[in-house]
């Protein structure tokens, strides 16, 4: 899907500089060639290199799936064990409140095996209430990080259908959340934002941390970036992946400030208006 536009622009690349360093050589070593032999034979050398490229990134990602997926098969055998214990607390009649959460988090974990059993295979979308959806991902957080952040969500009271995948789509929103508190070191405010326009569903998740150099705006959704000191930076280029491949969004740092925060911004076609 890639190769259309990024394998195209390393086509061009590629062509100019080796063409650039058959120029360079020519004049070196005194030899003329043929301006259509030049190009011809640094399209074939550009499409060799892609090819590998593309072929390697192709290995790369089979692997990634595969290890997500023992992953997720070895999650699965003490998950259901915890599931036992659960209904044995509630036969021994424990505190109902504490089964209750432990139950919520048991449930988060069988999400997380789905998510990662996922990896590698076309989601299954389903046409849902996206407000519904949101809330119930960001109150999940909300109840498990500190009081010192303030947490608000603004939405619509009714409902707005949009087909995504459930599992992926409460992913994509616990990697903003995520990344907002972490940005704040655990203290602010954070709010995210559910808006219905005519043409648009947009999500927005605002934070009060540290912000981000407009000259990062783009480079943060790449693979592998990171300022924390711990972390594989995958979170965002996972949660773009999610929002535009899967979900067919966008998604984008709406605006930021050194240290007065950030506002990410996911946007959907809106089509039940």
């Amino acid at each position: 899907n890639n190769f259309s536009t990024i394998g195209i622009v390393f086509l061009i690349v590629d062509v100019l500089l080796v063409i650039g360093l058959i120029i360079f050589f020519q004049k070196i070593l005194k030899v003329k060639f043929k301006i259509k032999k030049v190009i011809l034979f640094s399209l074939i050398i550009a499409l060799i290199y892609i090819f590998y490229k593309s072929s390697k990134a192709s290995s790369q990602n089979k692997l990634w799936a595969g290890m997500a997926k023992e992953t997720a098969h070895q999650i699965g055998t003490p998950l259901s064990s915890l599931i036992g214990w659960v209904e044995i607390m509630k036969s021994d009649q424990v505190d109902e409140l504490t089964v209750s959460e432990i139950e919520k988090d048991i449930n988060r974990l069988q999400n997380i095996t789905d998510r990662f059993s996922k990896i590698g295979s076309e989601p299954v979308l389903e046409k849902v209430d996206i407000v519904e959806e949101t809330a119930q991902s960001f109150e999940y957080l909300k109840a498990r990080f500190s009081q010192q952040i303030k947490f608000e969500i603004i939405k619509p009271n009714y409902p707005i259908f949009y087909p995504i995948n459930p599992a992926l789509h409460s992913w994509s929103i616990e990697n903003l959340v995520k990344n907002a508190i972490d940005a704040m070191k655990g203290k602010g405010s954070l709010t995210l934002e559910i808006i219905d326009e005519p043409n648009f569903i947009k999500i927005k998740v605002s934070d009060t941390g540290k912000g981000i150099a407009k000259n990062q705006f783009n480079a943060i959704f790449e693979p592998g970036f990171t300022t924390k000191k711990r972390g594989w930076g995958l979170g965002l280029s996972l949660t773009k992946r999610i929002v535009e491949e899967y979900h067919k969004g966008k998604i984008r740092v709406l605006k930021s400030e050194i240290n007065k925060g950030t506002c990410f911004q996911i946007s959907f076609q809106n089509s039940s208006n």
